[in-house]
């Protein structure tokens, strides 16, 4: 397929979601909340998504869910896994919690403060049935500090920061601490063992759907390990029949993060088909977003790319805090769209709670915003700048976006991570023949796909028209 041949099917793949948008149905007339789903991906580089341009690992469960809902353009996050999942969690920067400061290692006696409500407490007091997927990263010195003291009915995965895709143990960053971390709420889980994290997580999810009581509303948080490194012994852990799909991939690290990212897109995929099948679809929000950028350089580098962003997770720059996102709701009134909104991971919980019309009220000291409205009418967002960071301990820098504007005072590991890294994973270098073009079908034929277009050929409601 030549380039004009590739543009020319990228072209038709959007004008066909947009039609799907323009006749599709309008979200069922209920009273009922809309069961929430949040997809996180760890370390997730912002060049590795088909909807951001790259061609080199194909994600058409993801793009499926961009394309039919909205590519959020301006999504940002603070530059670390848990600074990051407390800013989600609480709707609150990190500094305002004391959480901006790296990340909890392992052996590490402190956590996110028991006096904050975290949005599964908000859910569970309006009837929701909150159940917590993989990484929580929050602390766990303190059974007090686990999930499912924090709100959570239930959690099956790891507290820790990271661990093996296979085995689940986890080897301490700067310590001789060697352990086991998979559990089930506040037992280990010994039956994991052999099993590939991606795989389990996807299977736990789809068990929840498929036995909760679809009437009432579900709060689903899935927080992936892919394609955050393992162990420093063996980091990349792919299955190898994933694997050898990307031979076209030379770097041999690479390599095996694109079959990672590929499990994640796949496990998308089951869990969006699984929601179709119990007839929860189409009173879904359902979010796919990353943590922050890839670690392309450095301790736990994962071989992503944030191009064409300037650095990496960690850095205040662009591939550091611009996360790749996006939403997909039949609540959202202007679909299959761009949106360039500025918004922070923090404003998901004030977000939700509007767009769920909770009852409960909201602090008045929470530094996220409602982008609801912005969001689902294409209006001006509510929010024109944010606060990147402030760091007087850890990396000492200071960041903030101001309009068009960034600030960034101080410096990343003296800057040595403040460059450009990772390959484009574009064809724009090689020959015609040479060229991986997007594959327009695989997306439309995705499950995601697939559900999506069941559910617009067999809603219960009456489509509008396209005249």
């Amino acid at each position: 397929m030549t380039r004009r041949q590739e543009e020319q099917g990228l072209k038709m793949l959007l004008m066909a979601f947009a039609v799907a948008a323009c006749c599709t149905v309008e979200a069922r007339k209920t009273s009922r909340k809309p069961h929430i789903i949040i997809m996180l991906a760890d370390d997730m580089g912002w060049n590795d998504v088909g909807f951001h341009g790259s061609n080199q690992i194909p994600t058409p469960n993801i793009d499926a869910l961009a394309y039919n809902g909205l590519i959020l353009n301006s999504h940002y996050t603070p530059a670390l896994c848990t600074p990051s999942r407390a800013a989600l969690m609480t709707g609150k920067y990190p500094i305002h919690l004391g959480m901006q400061h790296l990340v909890i290692l392992e052996a590490e006696p402190w956590g996110l403060p028991l006096e904050e409500k975290m949005l599964p407490q908000y859910l569970k007091e309006s009837g929701y049935a909150t159940h917590a997927i993989g990484k929580w990263h929050l602390g766990f010195f303190r059974k007090e500090y686990t999930p499912t003291h924090r709100g959570f009915d239930s959690h099956f995965g790891y507290w820790q920061g990271f661990q093996d895709y296979y085995d689940h143990s986890v080897k301490a960053t700067f310590a001789k601490y060697h352990g086991y971390d998979m559990r089930r709420n506040m037992s280990l889980d010994w039956s994991a063992q052999g099993k590939y994290s991606t795989d389990l997580f996807t299977d736990e999810a789809v068990r929840i759907i498929n036995t909760h009581e679809r009437e009432d509303p579900l709060f689903l948080y899935m927080a992936h390990l892919a394609p955050h490194t393992a162990n420093t012994y063996e980091p990349f852990q792919a299955p190898d029949e994933e694997v050898v799909r990307f031979a076209h991939i030379e770097d041999p690290e690479r390599r095996t993060y694109a079959a990672m990212v590929s499990k994640l897109d796949q496990s998308v995929g089951e869990v969006v088909s699984a929601l179709r099948s119990r007839d929860m679809l189409d009173n879904s929000i359902i979010i796919f977003m990353s943590d922050n950028g890839a670690p392309t350089y450095g301790l736990h580098s994962n071989r992503g790319s944030n191009y064409p962003l300037r650095g990496i997770k960690e850095t205040p720059y662009e591939g550091g805090v611009r996360g790749v996102a996006a939403v997909w709701s039949p609540l959202i009134k202007k679909r299959s769209r761009v949106a360039n909104q500025l918004m922070h991971i923090a404003d998901w919980l004030p977000t939700l709670h509007s767009a769920a019309g909770l009852e409960t009220s909201l602090p008045k000291d929470l530094d996220g915003v409602d982008m609801w409205r912005a969001l689902s009418e294409d209006l001006p967002s509510p929010r024109t700048e944010l606060l990147h960071n402030i760091d007087d301990i850890g990396e000492v820098y200071s960041a903030l976006r101001s309009g068009p504007w960034k600030y960034v005072k101080g410096s990343v590991s003296k800057g040595r991570t403040d460059s450009w890294y990772g390959e484009s994973g574009r064809s724009n270098n090689l020959t015609d023949d040479e060229v991986r073009s997007y594959d327009v079908t695989a997306v439309l034929h995705s499950k995601t796909g697939a559900a999506l277009e069941d559910l617009l050929l067999n809603s219960r409601s009456k489509p509008k028209r396209c005249d």
